[in-house]
């Protein structure tokens, strides 16, 4: 076999294993875009929005949240620790309709305590705290933002006119929240071991929830005054 043949053998084969490189690295890089898609849903989609649609970018920040928080573990709450967290929530969506500033304001102080208590990092430190909650809550997560946005914001006279506008983005973003509290709270869980028994006696005699359901929050924004 000449010199040169043996030459172009070693640059073929050099080339194929190139090649085959390749395409394993991109196999493995969609592979690793569909697992973060499907595991943090539409926080996957905002994160590339806040990337300005590069989704690469958008995935090494979702990948850095998983690698710093996917370990950790959530503790459980004591049922005395539960019943205070639901009577706080039961509370400000009551004061929502006087005061719904006060009301988003102590929403986005209870989730933060929640959290820290089901082992997330403190809410002193919002940022970490919210990137820990969506590696494992991410289909809630957003509900936490909103609130936490609508608390710190100042009012924008121009833009509230008469305030309905602004009590009714309060009032979704309370209603958003309400799920990642849920989810904290362990109370789908609850519910779904329940028996319809049990369902039926937590109702009042004429059927109309028993202040616990997620239904007595289904306001419109006729009830609640502007602020």
């Amino acid at each position: 076999m000449s010199t040169g043949l043996i030459i172009a053998l070693i640059v073929i084969v050099a080339a194929v294993l190139v090649v085959a490189a390749v395409l394993t690295l991109r196999g493995r890089g969609q592979q690793h875009g569909r697992g973060l898609k499907r595991r943090f849903g539409p926080e996957y989609d905002r994160a590339v929005a806040r990337h300005d649609g590069d989704e690469k970018a958008a995935e090494r920040e979702l990948a850095e949240r998983v690698e710093r928080h996917g370990s950790l573990r959530e503790q459980p709450l004591e049922p005395a620790q539960r019943q205070r967290y639901e009577e706080r929530w039961t509370a400000a969506q009551e004061r929502f309709v006087d005061s719904p500033r006060e009301a988003v304001a102590e929403a986005d102080r209870l989730l933060a305590e929640l959290a820290k208590d089901r082992g997330f990092p403190d809410g002193g430190q919002y940022e970490e705290q919210f990137a820990a909650l969506s590696v494992h809550h991410a289909h809630h997560v957003h509900g936490y933002r909103r609130v936490h946005t609508v608390a710190g914001a100042r009012v924008n006279a121009d833009r509230d006119g008469d305030g309905r506008v602004d009590t009714e983005e309060m009032r979704e973003a309370m209603v958003e929240a309400r799920a990642l509290f849920e989810d904290l709270i362990g109370s789908h869980r609850r519910e779904e071991s329940r028996t319809t028994t049990d369902v039926r006696a937590g109702e009042s005699r004429d059927g109309r929830d028993n202040g616990r359901g997620q239904h007595t929050w289904a306001f419109n924004r006729r009830h609640a005054k502007g602020s």
